[in-house]
């Protein structure tokens, strides 16, 4: 391969941090191994300051090395774009990394992925399922789809929908447990709850125009509304987790709604949240369009 210039150490950077060694990258760029260390020691030289970490078992960043790697990333996606835009006469193509939890990945994004991908074929969509919070800044995602209210950050995020929350529990545990008739009675139930930190912990209800929460507590916790609707349906517990989830279980009869005349008919946002700027690529910008136009819920 022929490197050259600060494109090029970007690209040898940049390879160094997805194979993880230098001579995986070496191999990758058609490089000696010798070749790659003297460009990241011009690279650091350049700069000022130390990027890598080398020892014998493994590489690790600094900080500086953090932020080179976050801007020749972005940099060098931006020259494929232009690259792409120019040879291809605007056609969006490339990588798509899509991130999307879990349940609702699988209930809404995959179809409409399945459908943005028939009228762009152009595009590769990435798409990763999973209830963790990847770094979009640091290159692990081009968009995520996430739940509630966001923190600050340097991102741009869209509004693509949002869902409510129900309370639901198995006929065969309200058989064995009775059903509660009155919020309070929750705290005689076991109830499975979320295990990380969220906007409200305790359980929101509204009585006669007011609202109130309740500190409901039980012996499961997890990080998956899909798995939470599952300990629900086999009759763990009692679980309060986004409608959308719980939609066809409701349906099917494997799943009761419970205490609805106290739902305080709250809403969470989902957002699309991705890097945004006038160079963002046009595969992540048709992507969110398509999302906000038609993701329905």
């Amino acid at each position: 391969m022929d490197i050259g210039g600060r494109s090029g150490d970007m690209v040898v950077f940049a390879t160094v941090a997805e194979e993880g060694s230098l001579s995986a990258a070496a191999r990758a760029l058609g490089l000696t191994p010798s070749a790659v260390s003297r460009i990241i020691a011009r690279t650091e030289q350049r700069l000022g300051t130390r990027l890598l970490l080398r020892t014998t078992r493994a590489i690790t960043f600094t900080a500086e090395g953090e932020a080179y790697l976050r801007g020749a990333r972005r940099i060098l996606a931006d020259m494929a774009e232009v690259e792409e835009a120019i040879t291809d006469q605007g056609v969006p193509r490339g990588r798509l990394r899509v991130s999307a939890a879990l349940g609702h990945g699988r209930m809404t994004i995959v179809p409409l992925v399945a459908a943005f991908s028939a009228r762009y074929p152009s595009i590769t969509v990435d798409l990763s399922l999973g209830d963790e919070v990847v770094d979009i800044l640091g290159g692990q995602a081009d968009v995520a789809v996430r739940f509630g209210l966001l923190p600050d950050s340097p991102l741009t995020a869209r509004k693509v929908g949002e869902t409510g929350q129900v309370v639901v529990a198995s006929p065969d545990y309200l058989q064995r447990h009775g059903t509660p008739q009155q919020p309070e009675d929750l705290l005689q139930h076991n109830c499975l709850r979320f295990n990380f930190r969220r906007a409200e912990p305790n359980w929101p209800f509204v009585r006669y125009g007011q609202a109130f929460s309740l500190k409901v507590c039980g012996n499961i916790e997890c990080s998956s509304g899909e798995a939470l609707a599952q300990f629900a349906r086999v009759g763990a517990g009692i679980a309060r987790i986004g409608e959308f989830t719980v939609a066809e279980d409701i349906q099917r009869g494997d799943l009761v709604p419970l205490l609805q005349a106290f739902n305080p008919g709250d809403r969470e946002p989902i957002h699309a949240v991705f890097v945004g700027g006038s160079a963002m690529p046009a595969r992540v910008r048709v992507f969110v369009d398509f999302l906000v136009e038609h993701h329905r819920m």
